[in-house]
């Protein structure tokens, strides 16, 4: 599994020590990490609603398969997630979070709390999150009793989704082009993105989107 790493702008500081504790956690169990920063907080900016568009075109591109991120709260972070189709997001900010919500809803990103109740500690909280997330096969259900209607509610979610939502090449260029180049400008994106992209559309939208 691919496994994208994005963080926001008030979070920037942040990226090498949460990078640090999702490679210790995930590497050993097969995963690659990729991450998308920001680097430092000189990097190019990234709102929570770029957070959202840069999410969305990892995981429908096939860029990535899982997106890791957050901002100060989550809150914002989740929200903007799930504003665009193909993103099922979760907010986590324990490891029964993490557990839950990747055996009960199997989505593919989640949002963590960056900055509340970061503290002494907040490193290995992280280890924590990221082993439960990933420690099974998502999707199982939680209690295993649960399973059957569990994974029936996901199956009609993902049917909703396939029905309210728009294909991601069409909404990108009717959004602020500012607001998407911003977010597909980081330093390391195009190096990232155009070796991982596997879906022909998404790239030629993102190709004329960085062009213009």
């Amino acid at each position: 599994m691919k496994i994208a790493l994005i963080n926001e702008n008030s979070q920037a500081a942040k990226n090498a020590v949460i990078e640090g504790a999702l490679r210790r956690v995930v590497e050993p169990m097969g995963h690659e990490v990729v991450n998308y920063g920001m680097y430092s907080p000189d990097d190019n900016q990234l709102t929570y609603v770029q957070i959202g568009i840069l999410a969305s075109v990892l995981l429908n591109s096939g860029a990535a398969d899982y997106v890791i991120t957050g901002c100060g709260t989550g809150e914002g972070a989740m929200l903007a997630c799930n504003s665009f189709p193909g993103v099922i997001c979760g907010h986590v900010e324990d490891p029964l979070d993490a557990y839950t919500f990747a055996q009960i809803n199997d989505g593919n990103a989640i949002a963590i709390p960056f900055a509340k109740g970061f503290g002494w500690g907040g490193d290995l909280n992280l280890e924590y999150i990221f082993e439960k997330l990933f420690c099974e096969e998502p999707g199982q259900g939680y209690p295993r009793e649960r399973a059957v209607p569990e994974k029936a509610n996901k199956k009609i979610l993902d049917e909703v989704k396939s029905k309210t939502y728009r294909p991601l090449e069409e909404i990108l260029p009717e959004l602020d082009r500012e607001l998407v180049k911003g977010a597909l400008s980081g330093s390391r994106f195009k190096e990232l993105f155009f070796a991982d992209c596997k879906c022909p559309k998404l790239r030629a939208a993102v190709e004329k989107i960085l062009a213009e």
